[in-house]
């Protein structure tokens, strides 16, 4: 029986810290050496490890050695640079080192008491983003971190909810959303409360963005039945195509209604860190709520979402709560001077909160501003060649025009000629390419994103592609 348990000292700790960052230098160095794709089968990592915990503790290069064995062999390699599937989620050196030292910190940014450092530093990186995307002033001071774009969704609908009455008034309630949102709108309406049957989806353009005159129409046919819309949830950078919906006009018939309106940004708000991609913001100094995710595309590793609200009263409303074992008495001293205190724990869901701003502080100082914006450049850069190449190939067509990183095409021969070129490439191991259905059709996605892809890894996809035409 052990007397004590076997804590790591900082010495020890400093030996095997030097193991796993090797480990990790080492896997980043390999990374253009794994298949893209995992190549197990259900149950296979499970089958490779011990049913039972072990009794005694065993020696750390051993547990490394099990990643080597076992887990990289199960693993999906998000960071390669033939990842085109999705979204990227990004991760990149000082992302990984601000976590580990995060990790190592072990702060709890429940309330300003329980880390001053952890939600100053996190109000001071949100209002860094604001100058540097050309976000709206109102968002200053507003933002929260959570850990995905569907926390804040969900956020964004209980403001809203508590802005027009609260639950008790739910059972009037409707929401609005295009037909192409995230299905995270649609869960989020369903953990506040709201049955699909009072959520309408809006139809869209021939570009895949949500018509307002349909918006306006649907809004006015529930207003005479009664009911009570209340939430709008538009997009910028839809996930199948990264259509833009027309926010001004969205915001317009919101606000002629009283509705909420939010704007689901999640991968396409990182582009406005360049001036020439702005246009993106339109109408976002009209809405109630918006959020993106630095994890998909500004080099910030998951957990990482950004929410902002134009003014957070009904948000905290809605969250907000009060508990003695929470309150330390100093509640009044901290109201006075210069400073405003935030106690995160009120803007989100979760208490428990960790220091996620360290991470994207250290993102934002390695690379600088100019370093994300050409980190966003060149894969614009890229995807509208790889279109060009598309279009110049008679057997390719393109679905929609590119807005940013993400090529959507198909195989004018028809599904199944599509399908066939798509598991060509993920049954490669060199890229993995993932696909949507539009107007019925099947279509192939290339999101090009990873901090690792360089052109010749897009000259190589090119090939493949051609190769199964």
């Amino acid at each position: 029986m052990a007397e004590r348990p076997d804590h790591m000292d900082p010495e020890e700790f400093r030996r095997r810290g030097h193991q796993a960052v090797d480990w990790v230098a080492d896997y980043l160095a390999r990374l253009d050496d794994f298949p893209v794709m995992a190549g197990v089968g259900p149950g296979d990592v499970r089958d490779r490890l011990p049913d039972a915990a072990p009794e005694y503790g065993e020696d750390f290069t051993d547990v490394l050695a099990d990643l080597d064995r076992v887990i990289l062999p199960g693993l999906t390699h998000w960071q390669a640079p033939g990842m085109y599937g999705y979204f990227p989620a990004n991760s990149s050196g000082p992302s990984v080192l601000g976590e580990l030292i995060s990790a190592g910190l072990g702060a709890h940014g429940a309330m300003w008491t329980t880390g001053p450092a952890v939600t100053e530093l996190e109000q001071l990186v949100l209002d860094w983003l604001v100058a540097a995307l050309g976000l709206p002033p109102a968002f200053r001071g507003n933002g929260v971190i959570t850990d995905g774009a569907s926390s804040g969704t969900l956020c964004a609908i209980l403001a809203a909810r508590d802005r027009a009455g609260g639950a008790d008034d739910l059972g009037r309630m409707t929401a609005y959303v295009s037909e192409q949102a995230h299905y995270s709108m649609a869960k989020g309406l369903r953990v506040a409360g709201l049955p699909d049957s009072r959520v309408r989806r809006i139809a869209t353009t021939p570009d895949y963005a949500m018509r307002a005159d349909h918006l306006a129409y649907e809004i006015v046919k529930d207003r005479n039945d009664g009911l009570l819309p209340f939430f709008v949830g538009a997009t910028i950078g839809t996930t199948s195509t990264t259509a833009v919906d027309p926010v001004p006009e969205l915001a317009w018939v919101a606000s002629n209604f009283d509705a909420w309106i939010h704007v689901d940004a999640a991968f396409a708000g990182t582009a406005s860190v360049c001036p020439e991609l702005r246009h993106l913001n339109a109408g976002l100094d009209e809405v109630d709520s918006y959020l993106f995710n630095p994890h998909k595309w500004m080099l910030t590793n998951l957990d990482c979402s950004v929410f902002y609200v134009a003014d957070r009263r009904h948000l905290l409303n809605a969250l907000a709560t009060e508990a003695e074992y929470l309150s330390d008495g100093t509640a009044a001293a901290l109201a006075e001077g210069d400073h405003e205190t935030v106690d995160y724990r009120d803007w989100s869901v979760a208490l428990g909160r960790r220091f996620r701003a360290l991470k994207l502080w250290f993102v934002i100082r390695h690379y600088g501003l100019e370093g994300l914006r050409a980190h966003v450049r060149r894969h614009v850069a890229w995807a509208k060649e790889l279109a060009e190449w598309v279009a110049a190939d008679h057997r390719f067509e393109l679905a929609v025009t590119p807005v940013l990183s993400l090529v959507c095409f198909r195989h004018v021969d028809g599904d199944e000629a599509s399908r066939r070129v798509m598991d060509h490439v993920n049954n490669s191991g060199r890229a993995f390419i993932s696909h949507t259905t539009l107007e019925d059709r099947l279509t192939l996605r290339v999101a090009i994103g990873s901090p690792h892809t360089e052109h010749h890894h897009l000259q190589e996809l090119w090939t493949l592609l051609r190769a199964a035409a």
